[in-house]
């Protein structure tokens, strides 16, 4: 259904239904979606939350992760996912862009925008991929100010404080942390870079009572799991966060070479989405019977069943 229509989109906040998935029985599976056509069709496969990620956003606009997309350009993004599949968006939100009240800011923006949840971390900028060497962290009670604020400035957002503290501090350190983010509002905690399942086990022993997030990341220095086993861990929730964004670059890439080396596209073909495909997936006849005055001129025979229907 289209967005247009006011009465297709929920009345219960983003923040309450994110929540609301959270704290239900089974684990919340999260794909990275990095545009509207990725929320479309990650919706479309059944999926009921969405996570925007930094690294994907940064890397759609040429950008390395380095913390220099801006609060704007994150709502653009935010307000596009949203806006196509009307799901709970977790966006991705860095350092929280500042100190305190940069981080206030950061939340209601984001809010504003249509965002149901945030995670903030505590690494200093310029930030890094958690997967990467040399991440420097904040105090851990100049972390706990910034999720406390968050907490204030939201109204119904769910607050994830992000902990990267076990590459350079160990288990305890990070689980140290996290009591501490815990204590001053965080809803949930997102351990970064976790490097084997005991490290996962333990941590979640440690807090029994807390929603936990796994990053589920390709490349990085966390084994593969499935969700069934994140869950049997004691994690609430997993993300997918690049995986949209490396599938489509790496057959854009493949796109690219092909047409290099043959002056055509015509080999490329059967991985292409059709112009069908495309249509359905953006709901295209939906938005025509929408205005009666537009002539349906593109393929005029698919969507028939569905203008009929309508």
């Amino acid at each position: 259904m289209t967005y247009l229509i006011g009465a297709n989109s929920s009345a219960t906040p983003a923040g309450q239904r994110f929540k609301g998935m959270m704290s239900a029985k089974g684990i919340m599976q999260i794909p990275g979606a990095h545009n509207g056509q990725a929320a479309l069709q990650a919706k479309d496969r059944g999926f009921d939350a969405l996570y925007l990620s930094g690294a994907a956003m940064t890397a759609s606009m040429g950008l390395p992760d380095l913390g220099i997309i801006t609060i704007d350009e994150v709502c653009f993004f935010i307000r596009q996912v949203v806006r196509a599949s009307g799901l709970p968006v977790l966006v991705d939100g860095d350092t929280g862009y500042g100190e305190t009240l940069n981080v206030m800011n950061m939340v209601r923006a984001f809010e504003d925008a249509g965002a149901a949840a945030v995670h903030i971390e505590d690494q200093v900028l310029p930030k890094k991929c958690g997967h990467l060497n040399d991440k420097k962290l904040v105090s851990p009670y100049e972390m706990a100010q910034k999720v406390a604020a968050a907490a204030r400035a939201r109204r119904d957002m769910v607050i994830i404080a992000r902990t990267d503290a076990a590459g350079s501090e160990g288990l305890d350190g990070a689980v140290a942390r996290a009591r501490l983010y815990h204590e001053a509002g965080a809803d949930a905690i997102f351990p970064e870079a976790l490097i084997s399942e005991d490290m996962f086990r333990e941590f979640s022993r440690q807090l029994p009572d807390v929603p936990l997030l796994a990053n589920m990341t390709e490349f990085g220095r966390s084994p593969y799991f499935t969700a069934s086993q994140f869950e049997q861990m004691g994690y609430s929730m997993v993300i997918w966060p690049v995986s949209s964004l490396r599938a489509a670059n790496k057959a854009q890439a493949d796109l690219y070479d092909t047409l290099a080396r043959n002056g055509s596209t015509e080999e490329m073909l059967p991985r292409m989405q059709t112009r069908e495909e495309l249509y359905k997936t953006l709901r295209y006849y939906e938005y025509e019977t929408l205005d009666a005055g537009i002539v349906a001129t593109v393929l005029p025979h698919v969507g028939q069943s569905d203008r009929s229907a309508a």
